[in-house]
């Protein structure tokens, strides 16, 4: 089955490398038109020089102002939006709650679920004035499952949840699709910097620590960005043109977070 998004607009948040950037490699290949942001230069420029047709600039999502501009920058440049992706995220603290920062859960959470909502709230007008559209949020497996020692990063992907479902009730009439994604382990550098560092800690190998780990899922494996981003791919195309306010795992089958 070709999943086609000829003519379509498309802005993705984060996209210059990880699932960002499958996306829009995704996207460019099914015939839409995207604009990206990204928070590393570097990542921004390979993938404008990799994606034919890639536009996208430098931007922090947790500036509001600055993720605003960008934002009207993008719709007037797309003359007009079908797709928001809204992909940016960040790790925030690792720490028992009651030694968590209070920036450092604000920035968590701001950078997490609130650039959604600012990403969201600015694309609807221009969503409506198409007709309808589609809107995807990046939430987590610890949107899923409790994450100890990760309270704010999973408060925050709870919070993705919620955020959709209340969205796609609300924008339903428009022909706004809401949905979200919730990926387990993603294949990657910084997967391997968790699994050396519990490898290290615990006093065994990487790979052991690895086969612990991709044991807890069904499929004994991790997820990848490229399939994250079919996923996404799927959900703005007219073959998922009657799903919404979903939250879809592509975990392998996880059973759990430690």
């Amino acid at each position: 089955m070709k999943l086609d998004l000829t003519g379509k607009r498309a802005i993705v948040t984060a996209g210059g490398a990880g699932i960002g950037r499958k996306t829009a490699e995704l996207f460019a290949a099914a015939g839409a038109r995207i604009v990206i942001c990204d928070l590393d230069s570097d990542a921004l420029e390979s993938a404008k020089a990799s994606i034919p047709g890639l536009a996208g600039s430098v931007c922090d999502v947790g500036d509001a102002a600055a993720f605003e501009g960008f934002l009207d920058d993008a719709i007037e440049r797309l003359g007009g939006l079908d797709i928001m992706i809204n992909n940016a995220g960040t790790a925030g603290p690792t720490a028992p709650v009651d030694e968590v920062a209070l920036e450092d859960w604000t920035a968590c959470l701001t950078v997490n679920l609130t650039s959604a909502f600012l990403g969201t709230r600015k694309a609807v007008p221009a969503l409506k004035a198409a007709g309808g559209g589609s809107i995807v949020n990046l939430s987590s497996a610890a949107g899923k499952f409790a994450f100890p020692m990760r309270s704010p990063y999973s408060a925050a992907k709870f919070g993705i949840v919620g955020f959709t479902r209340t969205c796609a009730m609300e924008l339903g009439r428009y022909g706004i699709r809401v949905n979200c994604i919730q990926p387990g382990p993603v294949e990657g550098a910084r997967i391997d910097r968790v699994i050396r560092a519990k490898a290290e800690a615990g006093g065994i190998s990487e790979n052991e620590m690895r086969d612990r780990m991709t044991s807890g899922t069904h499929l004994r494996s991790f997820v990848t960005a490229a399939d994250i981003a079919h996923q996404i791919l799927f959900l703005c195309s007219d073959a998922g043109c009657r799903i919404t306010g979903q939250s879809l795992s592509v975990d392998s089958g996880l059973e759990g977070l430690t």
